[in-house]
């Protein structure tokens, strides 16, 4: 039975995991792929790992002290897992353990020196990498030198940095054993890591290699900085030698130590360009082999490669699957959508089945496929005018595609380039009726759906749900509501354009668009103003939202003095924007009707920060202030040369923005308001799930997809380990950035702005609500965390119209993603507050508290001293 702790590396593959950990593994299954050479050696197996953890039983006790500590207690972490290492440490290997390391090493030769790796069970996974987590040591000569090191490693498994890196990823210490590899030690004249994807840009096709003298210890310690080649299609395309000045060698005796390289040496590229050609070749074939590109250590030996690790880039994102071998360009969803978290199974399958182009999925997240609309001249230039309104760093990044040889293939004009792109504006009126009109044709709409879906319950909710997916459709497209956002967008642009170029102002529209009417998000923000004036004066309510936790307070406010009005206000403000949420375009989010809470900290701001009356006079103030640059652009406008015709034609189109502008935020609210009344109707058919004994909570249906919960619903059968592989891959997914833009190729492009008329230090973004200030910045990313005074600046990442009640807050605006005609843009321009949107990285270049300055008219920020 004793042969069971010790494997040979031969005999073991990648999917013995839980026998030889990651890394034994991917050692194992490298050896068995031909042309691969890889140093000869065996694994100590966990089960080994087991037998030692058991002799102390101690330990138990620690592990559960250990699971209970807080990540962020430092202190107690260290403590403890340092406690836990020594106990590991000190355990006497048992004879039997120790005879079978013993004769292993007798047959691979009992005086060579050897490499001992920590090899735990959950590191190089697809998911998680837990890179560098656990220990290596090299050059280790003679058998008790070996076991002595074998219990280094197995007590590596709780250091401080891999007890704290499974705490914060929800990963229980007990379920994680500890295998090592015990390896032929090679002696290399090169050594390195190659990633068969390019880990910057993530493009699959281009193949990084990084070399150094000596042993691979010197890169991966950062003692020096390697050779780095890039290589693509067989060829090196880019390279950069670095001098190098010391390398890690191996002592006779056992150990390393570092080296000063010889002068003349340093300069001297560590790899030749013919054997960087031939590496890559093997990192092709070990990529094919394991399904995924990998992060392979290498040495060279006499002119030979050896492989010493391979292990999946976990930091790369994924490519959308199309099943063909055609370059593909594919454009975030989530940059124009303000929401680029990544999406729930359900959430991703209910939009792409409600959404009005088809969307691929990557990441957990939607991209759509813009290829064709790129290829050919005409679309492309309709293409790249509107994404570059939106958000100058996607026309960018579509640019530095195009500009790349023959990525697009050109097609003739007369391919389907999809449709033309706001030209069917120029028939519609400037008539309010119109606006009134639509918004009543979505309530009819909205209202009918509500009606009908009632009765409906199994597999006929689904069949119903289809025909309510194709209205949803119809009402979106409709002919009269594209007509009405196009012409309002088009007004602005119209009054940016042509001011700028007869008055020399930038960004007149956005004055001229303050307080607009109809914009159902910007009167959200105000509406929640009203409700906390009711809240103000009544100092026992005040007292009780500041201590609430429970969803169900809104029915405890009853019990209170002045409690009945403040219950009927917030339920008349969720009875109107209940429906929605951060993320809202993501089904599965929990909408503030079922998480009341979640307004509680802007409602108290709100009480604290404001004097009664405070939106109709915002309201008012705006209405005024746009009045009044009204008649200042066109008196202005009729001193120049055929002025009368100038200030016409900016009349009608003033007259135009204020007409059509706030309708722009009514077609998200329709989808919204249907979006809660199908989650109801599915969860209503999840709670039956739950009853049946086929799923064991509601939310598990949010890991399905629309067809396969209709499969579910059908079958009353579920696949349980695909619930958790979704679940395990979401966690995986919200470590990932989405690109702007991204090929094909798996390139991620990111798009730059390209201007030179900013200070230098200042962050770059782009300009939607004119205006300058300076404040406080508040670095917020959850709203339910809003703690915000007057003249505070929100810095977040996005802002969906479920943050507009922050806006009646603050005195100006900052987020990494968004473009001028995106819904925080458009806010921002009716509050009237400076905003600069599309900063890339701002939440964590600007810290909480610093103070800043907003140029929202020129679309930077300066951090101030």
């Amino acid at each position: 039975m004793t042969e069971r702790y010790v494997l040979d590396l031969q005999e073991v593959d990648e999917t013995q995991v839980a026998v030889v950990g990651g890394k034994g593994a991917h050692l194992g299954g490298l050896s068995r792929i031909e042309g691969i050479r890889v140093p000869a050696g065996f694994c100590v197996t966990t089960d080994a790992f087991r037998r030692i953890m058991a002799e102390a039983p101690s330990l138990d006790d620690r592990l559960d002290q250990l699971s209970r500590l807080n990540p962020d207690d430092r202190e107690a972490i260290r403590t403890l897992s340092a406690q836990i290492r020594r106990t590991v440490e000190g355990i006497a290997v048992p004879d039997d353990l120790t005879a079978a390391i013993t004769r292993a090493l007798a047959r691979l030769g009992e005086q060579a020196a050897y490499a001992v790796r920590s090899s735990a069970t959950a590191e190089d996974l697809p998911t998680a990498s837990f890179a560098g987590q656990q220990d290596t040591y090299l050059n280790v000569v003679g058998p008790t030198a070996i076991l002595q090191h074998v219990s280094r490693c197995w007590a590596s498994l709780f250091t401080e940095r891999a007890v704290t890196y499974r705490q914060r990823n929800g990963i229980d210490h007990r379920t994680i054993h500890m295998a090592v590899v015990v390896q032929r030690m090679v002696f290399p004249h090169a050594s390195g890591i190659l990633f068969t994807a390019d880990p910057v840009t993530g493009n699959r096709k281009v193949a990084t290699v990084d070399a150094g003298f000596g042993l691979g210890e010197a890169l991966v310690s950062g003692l020096v900085n390697p050779d780095v080649f890039k290589v693509r299609h067989g060829e090196v395309v880019a390279k950069a030698i670095a001098a190098k000045q010391r390398a890690v060698h191996a002592l006779p005796t056992g150990g390393t130590q570092e080296v000063a390289i010889d002068s003349r040496r340093q300069e001297q590229p560590a790899l030749t360009d013919a054997q960087v050609v031939r590496l890559v070749q093997l990192g092709r074939r070990i990529e094919a082999h394991f399904g995924r590109p990998q992060d392979i250590e290498w040495c060279l030996v006499d002119d030979g490669f050896q492989i010493v690790q391979s292990r999946p880039i976990t930091t790369l994102f994924p490519v959308p699957e199309t099943g063909d071998q055609e370059n593909h360009v594919y454009v975030s969803v989530g940059h124009q959508q303000m929401m680029t978290d990544p999406m729930k199974p359900l959430g991703l399958s209910m939009w792409q089945l409600t959404a009005m182009v088809p969307m691929h999925t990557a990441g957990g997240r939607l991209f759509v496929d813009v290829t064709r609309r790129l290829a050919a001249p005409a679309s492309r230039a309709g293409l790249l005018d509107v994404m570059g309104r939106g958000d100058p760093l996607v026309r960018d990044a579509l640019e530095t595609v195009l500009d790349r040889d023959d990525f697009v293939p050109s097609l003739p004009d007369a391919g389907p380039g999809g449709p033309p792109t706001g030209g069917a504006s120029a028939t519609i009126e400037t008539d309010p009726a119109i606006v009134t009109e639509l918004i009543e044709r979505s309530q009819v709409s909205i209202a009918a759906l509500e009606r009908d879906i009632r009765t409906k319950t199994g597999p006929a909710l689904f069949e119903f749900l289809l025909k309510a997916f194709a209205e949803h459709k119809r009402v979106l497209s409709d002919p009269l509501s594209m007509q009405a956002i196009m012409a309002g967008m088009e007004a602005t642009w119209w009054l940016n354009d042509t001011l700028q170029e007869w008055l020399g102002e930038k960004n007149a529209a956005d004055t001229l668009t303050l307080s607009a009417p109809d914009n159902v998000t910007s009167e959200m923000g105000l509406a929640l103003l009203d409700v906390a004036d009711v809240i103000r004066p009544q100092s026992e309510v005040v007292a009780f939202l500041q201590g609430v936790e429970d969803e169900g307070f809104v029915d405890e406010l009853a019990k209170l003095a002045g409690g009945t009005e403040a219950r009927d206000a917030i339920e008349a403000y969720l009875d109107r924007y209940g429906m929605r949420c951060v993320g809202e375009i993501d089904i599965t989010r929990p909408r503030w009707r079922e998480r009341p809470t979640t307004l509680v900290p802007v409602l108290l701001d709100n009480v604290r920060n404001f004097e009664p009356g405070a939106a109709e006079r915002r309201f008012e103030q705006g209405r005024q202030k746009a009045r009044q640059k009204e008649q200042d652009v066109l008196s202005r406008l009729r001193a120049l040369p055929d002025g009368d015709r100038k200030a016409g034609e900016a009349k009608r189109m003033i007259d135009r923005v204020r007409t059509f502008i706030g309708y722009r935020e009514y077609p998200k609210y329709g989808i919204v308001s249907r979006y809660f009344v199908y989650k109801q109707a599915l969860l209503e058919e999840a709670e039956r799930l739950v009853q049946a004994g086929v799923l064991p909570e509601k939310e598990d249906i949010f890991y399905l997809t629309f067809q396969e919960l209709h499969d579910v619903v059908r079958s009353n059968q579920v696949d349980d380990r695909l619930i958790q592989q979704r679940k395990d891959a979401l966690r995986s997914y919200h470590a990932l950035t989405p690109p702007r833009v991204l090929t094909s190729d798996g390139e991620a492009v990111t798009g730059a702005y390209r201007r030179d008329d900013v200070p230098v230090g200042a962050l770059i973004g782009l300009p939607v609500s004119a205006g300058t200030i300076e404040g406080r910045a508040r670095v917020i990313l959850d709203i339910a965390e809003a703690d915000l005074e007057a003249g505070d600046i929100l810095v977040t990442t996005f802002t969906d119209p479920s943050w507009s009640p922050l806006f009646v807050a603050v005195a100006g605006l900052v987020t990494e993603v968004g473009g001028l005609m995106t819904h925080g843009a458009v806010i921002a321009r009716e509050y009237g507050l400076p905003a600069v949107v599309g900063v890339e990285r701002a939440t964590r270049l600007i810290r909480d508290g610093q103070r800043i300055r907003v140029h929202g008219t020129d679309g930077y920020v300066e951090i101030l001293p």
